[in-house]
């Protein structure tokens, strides 16, 4: 199954054939320390939401997608980008960096390319939630 929605980065709309979105919950400890009882002490900054994100080919269907301004796009030099991703609520925002992408040439066609396996990771720069 893939997804329909498409994502937003920076305002801007690109129709992908979305295969996977996958989302992790993190934890990022201001500390955490165990004491010689064995119990563990720690300050919660915040839990932060960070995904995976895998598109489809570059082709979808016979026709051409956003694909390479998509990849122009997560690979631009920026320190943030604004996300809009496709969530069990509607859509999930937040601001974050690119860690990796990634994929791979499909087909090598006289003038053209096509790709497959376009992966990229996204980590959030701030909490999703405030502890207390």
């Amino acid at each position: 199954m893939k997804f329909t929605q498409g994502i937003i980065v920076d305002g801007t709309y690109f129709d992908l054939p979305m295969v996977s979105l996958k989302r992790s919950a993190d934890f990022l400890d201001k500390y955490a320390e165990r004491t010689e009882d064995g119990v563990l002490h720690r300050e919660l900054i915040g839990v932060y939401y960070n995904f995976t994100l895998t598109v489809g080919t570059s082709t979808a269907f016979g026709e051409t997608t956003d694909y390479d301004a998509f990849w122009d796009k997560m690979t631009e030099p920026a320190e943030f980008h604004d996300f809009e991703l496709p969530s069990g609520n509607g859509v999930y925002r937040f601001t974050g960096y690119i860690s990796s992408v990634s994929d791979e040439y499909s087909k090598i066609l006289v003038g053209d390319s096509q790709f497959k396996g376009f992966t990229c990771k996204m980590t959030a720069q701030a909490p999703a939630r405030r502890p207390g």
